[in-house]
């Protein structure tokens, strides 16, 4: 339990500083040197989470998607309003999000998954929820619906920061949703919908923060209980060279796990083991 808490700390600084190294300088300019020095890891911990510089940003991407909440009761286009604010506001405050946007964005895989592919099937998801429920037209294609919803997000995001520097983000997004709800929903069910929101975005945003904080501090504190007792073992007659003849360089061995590794070795599809 320990190692993979050990596991899951490095896999989590790499992710995060990937981010901030991608976010500044794209996915050609990013440096892997940069993602070390920034997450503080060796290299053969970031090759045994991770085979490649693509199979990061790829994690990057993934992770972005974790922004957003949509909730599933109540009125679902109003959810998904809410979630597109939510992640107009991460934009502005999280380097998560705006890096899996630049990778999406460049192109950095074409071959690979879609970039828009996640963000494209939630939208889906979300007014096919509001067909149900009768808040969505009848004719209405939710995948058709959901393109041209991440699409116009997209654009407006990319004006908006070139504008603004995304500070009128909520304000833009905000009038996108004016424009498209008349299209999508009942005439009776647009009366209803708050385009700017029902979320303290602020307070939300604080709230994360707060639980991550704690997640890492939990994550931290069963690292060192693993060093204090990794350190105790030998003088508590563990029996067997180094606490019991673990062995070294095996595939559980933390920080930097993977040090005797080759590059990507026990990568997972998804980064993380």
């Amino acid at each position: 339990m320990a190692k993979q808490a050990r596991a899951v700390q490095t896999w989590r600084s790499i992710v995060d500083a990937a981010a901030s190294v991608f976010d500044d300088y794209g996915y050609e300019r990013a440096a892997i040197s940069e993602i070390l020095r920034r997450a503080k890891v060796t290299k053969g911990a970031l090759y045994f989470h991770f085979a490649s510089k693509e199979a990061i940003a790829q994690a990057i991407m993934d992770e972005q998607t974790s922004t957003v909440d949509f909730a599933q009761d109540g009125s679902p286009l109003q959810s998904l309003v809410d979630g597109g604010q939510q992640f107009a506001f991460a934009l502005r405050h999280n380097a998560m999000a705006r890096a899996g946007t630049r990778l999406s964005i460049e192109g950095v895989f074409l071959g690979g998954p879609h970039p828009w592919g996640d963000w494209i099937d939630a939208t889906a998801r979300m007014l096919e929820l509001g067909k149900e429920r009768g808040e969505v037209l009848p004719h209405v294609d939710p995948m058709v619906s959901a393109k041209v919803i991440v699409a116009s997000f997209t654009g407006i995001q990319l004006i908006s920061e070139a504008d603004s520097g995304r500070a009128d983000l909520r304000e833009q997004v905000a009038e996108m949703w004016r424009h498209l709800l008349p299209s999508i929903a009942h005439p009776g069910v647009i009366a209803h919908i708050k385009p700017e929101g029902r979320v303290d975005l602020a307070a939300q945003a604080r709230e994360k923060a707060e639980q991550a904080e704690r997640e890492a501090r939990e994550i931290a504190a069963a690292v060192e209980a693993a060093r204090g007792s990794a350190a105790a073992g030998p003088r508590n007659g563990g029996g067997g060279q180094r606490g019991g003849g673990a062995g070294r360089g095996t595939r559980d061995q933390p920080e930097g796990e993977g040090a005797d590794e080759p590059a990507g070795a026990g990568a997972t599809a998804c980064g993380r083991v």
